[in-house]
């Protein structure tokens, strides 16, 4: 067969993303903090593109900001469903006033204020006094009452010095943070008082870079002495006086070592307390009769160490970690209504307002001389519909998902964990008329505000656990809430098995394996029945 090139026409059919649609399904994945990012980012590149303003008076296309009919609860939630008591119903779609805020409960059958550990579990709906922060409102000086900006606190704070700012006002949370040295700052400051000789302060050092952020010495001393060019014998002597320092339990190369320097300092490190650190696996392990040979104690003096063992500090560094805890801004708020039924709305405050600034672009367009100078205006109005486009869908497809959610999670809403319902990606794509991807784009790294606490859009979903009797399906979720409900519950002298805990459930119409109770057990971090029954008889 002879082989030659030739022409030929071909006509088929393929799926081609363009860069607007890998641009909107990059959006829905995001998060609000990499939203912002990128709208930054997109803003600086795009001269077209600016934020609207504060007081939002400059004229606009009702359609070119973006979430601008999230926000308003209009037109969006009325796509979502016109289902009555959740969000998109008639009077919510309307224009009319928003909803009241959430005080569906008179003061007089409103339950007692709730911390965040209760929340979830709770069989009432949370009330506006129940404070996730696990603070009261009135334990808080808020500064609202100053009669000007030169008043003076309430009279219980009277007592109370002026703040460390220049301006004298109150030190805010940056200044303290930045105020805190640092764990290699700390010790620094005490190598050099405890070595004169600069040899030694050298060594010093090398061993303070070594340590982690909880302050134990993970490299090992033949390397540092390698790298110095030293005996091992002196890194080791320049280590155990460098083990003086403050915080006590710094510079140690594990658990059994940190601990031990602790008790040295509190000089408590006796033979029996040395030897209980050296078995720290029979420890945690509970394994105390075995523990209590080794030490040679009685009940009564194994119970002090362990006590004295337990007020220690395993990661004493930690006390100078500079790491900002982050707060969670949820993307969905869900408020519960007087009558019943659910408000569901978009956090404004995470949704971006981007406008294109006609009046800049009107300028721009009428100074245009050269064809370049056209195409590149006419690709920057472009892409900048595009992404307005795709910020208005995103909120409309997260209001959407958000819905159907709550829609079927209502018992948990209303009811806690134990009511939560087996959910799965496809159910709630089939309902919305999406792809399960999308859905799944949707989903990740997005948190709704609810009664009962903020939770991960993740969460609702879980898988289905079989009920005996061919009943209908139990959430993982609340069988894993059942099982430590059950742990909790049981008595110190008949402590339940993984078994009996299978036929425990059993009997409330969960179909569940030995097995997968163990497995949700060790994932709560919750010891085996020999373990707990150790430890109560221990406290008995």
């Amino acid at each position: 067969m002879v082989l030659s090139p030739k022409l030929a026409l071909r006509q088929t059919t393929a799926l081609v993303m363009t860069p607007q649609l890998q641009q909107a399904i990059k959006l829905l994945q995001l998060s609000n903090q990499e939203l912002e990012t990128f709208i930054e980012s997109e803003i600086e590149e795009n001269p077209l593109l600016e934020r609207e303003s504060a007081e939002g008076g400059m004229e606009q296309d009702p359609e070119a900001a973006a979430g601008t009919g999230p926000e308003d609860r209009g037109d969006d939630q009325a796509e979502a469903g016109d289902d009555g008591p959740y969000a998109g119903d008639g009077d919510a779609a309307g224009g009319e006033a928003a909803p009241e805020p959430l005080d569906a409960f008179d003061s007089a059958d409103e339950p007692a204020p709730q911390d965040a550990a209760d929340l979830t579990a709770s069989d009432n709906i949370p009330g506006e006094s129940d404070n996730p922060m696990d603070a009261e409102i009135d334990n808080v000086w808020t500064n609202d009452e100053r009669g000007d900006l030169e008043g003076t606190p309430p009279a219980q704070f009277s007592d109370w010095g002026p703040g460390g700012s220049f301006d004298g006002g109150i030190l805010d949370l940056e200044d303290r943070h930045a105020n805190t040295p640092s764990l290699r700052e700390h010790l620094s400051s005490q190598v050099n008082l405890i070595f004169s000789e600069a040899r030694e302060r050298l060594i010093a050092s090398v061993l303070i870079d070594s340590l982690d952020e909880a302050g134990y010495l993970r490299a090992e001393l033949s390397e540092i002495a390698e790298r110095l060019e030293i005996d091992v014998a002196e890194a080791e002597a320049v280590l155990t006086r460098a083990q003086e320092c403050d915080p006590s339990g710094v510079f140690a190369r594990d658990l059994s070592e940190c601990l031990a320097l602790q008790l040295r300092e509190r000089n408590r490190l006796d033979p029996a307390m040395e030897a209980m650190v050296n078995n720290l696996e029979h420890l945690a392990r509970r394994e105390t009769a075995a523990l209590k040979r080794i030490c040679r104690v009685d009940d009564e003096d194994f119970a002090e160490m362990v006590a004295e063992i337990q007020a220690l500090d395993p990661k004493p560094g930690l006390a100078f970690s500079q790491d900002t805890a982050q707060t969670i801004v949820p993307d969905i708020i869900v408020r519960a209504r007087k009558n019943g039924g659910w408000d569901i709305e978009l956090n404004a405050e995470t949704l971006p307002r981007v406008l294109i600034n006609q009046s800049y672009l009107a300028q721009v367009t009428s100074r245009t001389r050269t064809k370049d100078e056209r195409e590149y205006i006419s690709e920057r109005m472009q892409s900048a519909n595009w992404l307005i486009k795709a910020l208005h869908q995103r909120a409309t497809t997260i209001l959407k998902v958000s819905k159907e959610i709550v829609r079927t999670q209502d018992g948990f809403l209303n009811k806690g964990v134990q009511f939560l319902k087996p959910l799965t990606l496809r159910e709630i794509a089939d309902v919305i008329g999406m792809h399960e991807s999308t859905v799944s784009r949707v989903t990740s790294n997005k948190f709704m505000a609810t009664p009962r606490g903020v939770f991960e859009l993740k969460y609702f979903f879980t898988t289905a656990i079989a009920a005996t009797g061919g009943g209908s399906a139990h959430s993982a979720e609340s069988v894993r809430h059942r099982i430590k409900a059950l742990i909790d519950s049981e008595p110190p002298k008949a402590v339940f098995s993984d078994d009996k805990i299978v036929d425990m459930l059993s009997g409330e119409g969960i179909e569940i394996a030995r097995r997968t109770v163990a497995k949700y057990r060790e994932a709560m971090r919750i010891p085996s029945s020999v373990q707990r029954r150790r430890e109560k008889s221990r406290s008995l």
